[in-house]
C-alpha cells in the first residue's frame, strides 16, 4: 500500500478525532475548570490537549523509529504507527546495517528522506541514520575513555587502516602496542611496510584518540588500550628487579628487551609479554656510538629495572655488570703518563680510552697549551695511540681529564 501525503494527513485526522472523542473524560477536574470559565471556541477540551500535546508533522532529515514488518533482497519497510509504512531502498540498506543483521520485528532508526517519493512511498535511509548513530558512539566511547574492537584493512608506511562502527580510522605506528610494534634495525620504510601488512584482516583492540565527524577524522590506538592491562601487570614490578628476556630490536638510541612478567613465567604466548627499553647509555660501562656493536636482535640478555613510569620501562644492563671506575684507583693516578688511544674528535675535544672500559677526555683548551695555534684534528688522528698524562679522575661520575704529551723531535 503506498501513502500519499494526503494520506497521512487523513491517519492524523482520524488520530485526532480518537483524542476528541475521549477528550472530556481524559482532562483533569481542575482544567474543566478552567474550560467552563473561559469561551468555549476559544479553549475547548481539544485545544487544551493540542496545546500539551502538539501534532507534530515530521519533516526531511529527522530521524524516525519503525519497526520491519518486511524484508527483501533490496528494500525493507517499516511501520511508522500513525504515519504508516516507510520504505528504505537497497543501496540505502547496504551503506548503512546489513540485511542479514536485521529480522522483522525489529525497532529501526532511518532518517526521513521524502514524504513522498516518485512510487508514492515515505523514502527512509538508514545510511544516514546509521552514519550518525556511528559518530554519536564514537564521540561517546572516546569521551568515555572506552576499548572496542577494530579489523585492519590496510596498511601504509606511517601505520594502519582500520574500521569501527563502519567509519575508516587510522592507528599511526607510534601507537601500535609492543606487541605489533614494526622493530626495523635499520629503519627502512620498505621493511616497515611489510611487517604492517602481515597485520592486514586481523582484529585488535584499541582506544579512540580523536573523532571528528565534520573532516571525518578517526585516530585510534593499540597502546593507549593495552595500557590499563599492562599497568596491572607492571605494577607488579619494582625497580630493581633483575628481568631475562630477548632483544626484540636495536635502534640509534637503544635496544629494545621483550621478557615475561613474574606472573605470567610459565607463559608461551607473546601477548603476555612486557618490553623495556634499555638506553644507549645502559648497555655497557664504556662509550658506544651504535648500540648494534654491542647487542643484535634474538639476543638473550639480563637486565635490571631502572625505572618506571606509567607503561614505560626503563631497563639497564651495564647495572648487572662491574663498574670498572670502582677499581680505578688500582691502575691510574693523577700525574701518570699513559697511551691511550682516540675513538674519536669533537669541537671540544678528543674522546681517549686508555683500556676497553676506562676513557678520558683531552679538551680542546689543554691542546692549545701544548701545540698553540694549531688544529686538533691537524695533529692528532682517531684510531691512532698516544702518549697522554692523567690531569683528573673522578671515578663517581666517570670522568677523567687527559692531555697530550707534546712529541720530542
Amino acid at each position: 500500500m503506498t501513502i500519499k501525503k494526503k494520506d497521512i494527513l487523513d491517519k492524523l485526522a482520524e488520530e485526532v478525532d480518537k483524542i476528541k472523542e475521549e477528550a472530556v473524560s481524559l482532562i483533569p477536574k481542575k482544567i474543566k475548570k478552567v474550560i467552563a470559565d473561559k469561551n468555549e471556541e476559544d479553549l475547548s477540551p481539544m485545544a487544551v490537549l493540542l496545546e500539551e500535546n502538539p501534532v507534530k508533522i515530521p519533516q526531511v532529515g529527522d530521524v524516525l523509529e519503525g519497526v520491519v514488518i518486511d524484508i527483501t533482497s533490496n528494500s525493507l519497510l517499516l511501520d511508522l504507527g500513525a504515519l504508516g509504512t516507510g520504505i528504505v531502498l537497497g543501496k540505502e540498506i547496504k551503506d548503512g546495517l546489513a540485511i542479514g543483521k536485521v529480522k522483522k520485528g525489529d525497532k529501526v532508526g532511518a532518517t526521513l528522506i521524502d514524504l513522498e517519493n516518485e512510487d508514492g512511498y515515505i523514502e527512509l535511509s538508514i545510511r544516514e541514520a546509521s552514519y550518525e548513530r556511528a559518530w554519536d558512539d564514537l564521540e561517546s566511547k572516546r569521551d568515555a575513555m572506552g576499548v572496542v574492537t577494530t579489523k585492519v584493512l590496510d596498511a601504509n608506511k606511517g601505520g594502519l587502516m582500520v574500521e569501527v562502527n563502519g567509519i575508516t580510522g587510522f592507528v599511526p605506528v607510534s601507537q601500535l602496542s609492543s606487541e605489533h610494534y614494526p622493530r626495523v634495525e635499520d629503519g627502512d620504510k620498505n621493511k616497515i611496510l611489510e611487517l604492517l601488512k602481515k597485520l592486514v584482516g586481523k582484529e585488535m583492540l584499541v582506544r579512540i584518540l580523536d573523532a571528528d565527524r565534520t573532516t571525518e577524522k578517526l585516530i585510534v590506538s593499540e597502546r593507549a588500550a593495552s595500557s590499563e592491562k599492562e599497568k596491572e601487570v607492571i605494577s607488579q614490578l619494582q625497580s630493581g628487579d633483575t628481568i631475562e628476556g630477548e632483544i626484540s630490536g636495536v635502534v640509534d638510541f637503544g635496544a629494545f628487551v621483550k621478557f615475561l612478567p613474574p606472573a605470567k613465567m610459565a607463559s608461551d604466548r607473546e601477548s603476555d609479554k612486557l618490553e623495556g627499553l634499555v638506553h644507549i647509555s645502559e648497555l655497557a660501562w664504556q662509550l658506544i656510538d651504535d648500540p648494534r656493536t654491542i647487542v643484535k636482535t634474538g639476543d638473550k640478555v639480563k637486565a635490571k629495572i631502572i625505572g618506571i613510569d606509567d607503561t614505560r620501562i626503563s631497563l639497564s644492563m651495564k647495572a648487572l655488570a662491574k663498574d670498572p671506575w670502582s677499581e680505578i684507583a688500582e691502575k691510574y693516578k693523577v700525574g701518570d703518563t699513559v697511551q691511550g688511544k682516540i675513538d674519536k674528535i669533537n669541537p671540544f675535544g678528543a674522546f681517549v680510552y686508555l683500556d676497553k672500559d676506562i676513557h678520558g677526555l683531552a679538551h680542546v683548551s689543554e691542546f692549545q697549551d701544548v701545540y698553540p695555534g694549531k688544529k686538533m684534528d691537524d695533529v692528532l688522528h682517531a684510531g691512532e695511540t698516544y702518549d697522554w698524562k692523567i690531569l683528573s679522575i673522578e671515578p663517581k661520575d666517570h670522568r677523567m681529564g687527559l692531555i697530550i704529551v707534546k712529541e720530542e723531535k
